[in-house]
């Protein structure tokens, strides 16, 4: 056994833990409120709830119509104004709002665009076909239907939320 007498720590030793300590301590009470101001925004949920009001009910019809709305987006420390678009009809009483990006390779389709296929969303850029309601045409390029945005109606207006996959 190692008796208390032989085991002794010198002074240069003691003030060199004590300094390594101290100054450890004063280096992290430094750095973690910069840390924290630089991270925080990054981690902050987003209000992923948001619905935008986007048209009134009352100008809705059976056939699909475009509708853009804009929105604040916050990335971090940038905020935005986004624009989007929506194809947006009533059918009884359900509304439906259907996203304008085509599933195969983003590009933007137009509602009853093309005289070769009447009451479709067309995709000029390669042929890509949807039906009203956004179900893809088997034989052209997407292979998903258009996404759905989440629809509510308060007091007469119609409200958007984000678009989700039909699949």
């Amino acid at each position: 056994m190692v008796s208390e007498k032989d085991h002794n720590v010198s002074r240069r030793q003691f003030l060199t833990y004590t300094l390594t300590g101290v100054g450890g301590f004063m280096a992290a009470g430094m750095i973690l409120p910069m840390a924290r101001f630089a991270i925080d925004p990054v981690l902050q949920a987003g209000a992923a709830g948001d619905m935008t009001a986007v048209a009134d009910v009352s100008d809705l019809t059976e056939q699909p119509q475009r509708f853009d709305f804009s929105y604040e987006q916050k990335d971090a420390w940038y905020t935005s104004e986004v624009t989007e678009t929506a194809w947006i009809y009533q059918e009884g009483d359900e509304i439906v709002a259907l996203s304008p990006t085509c599933t195969h390779l983003g590009c933007t389709v137009n509602w009853d665009a093309n005289e070769d296929y009447p009451d479709q969303f067309f995709c000029p850029c390669h042929g890509g076909r949807f039906e009203k309601d956004g179900k893809n045409i088997e034989g052209t390029p997407p292979t998903e239907p258009l996404h759905k945005y989440e629809v509510e109606v308060q007091d007469g207006t119609v409200y958007l939320g984000k678009a989700e996959p039909q699949i």
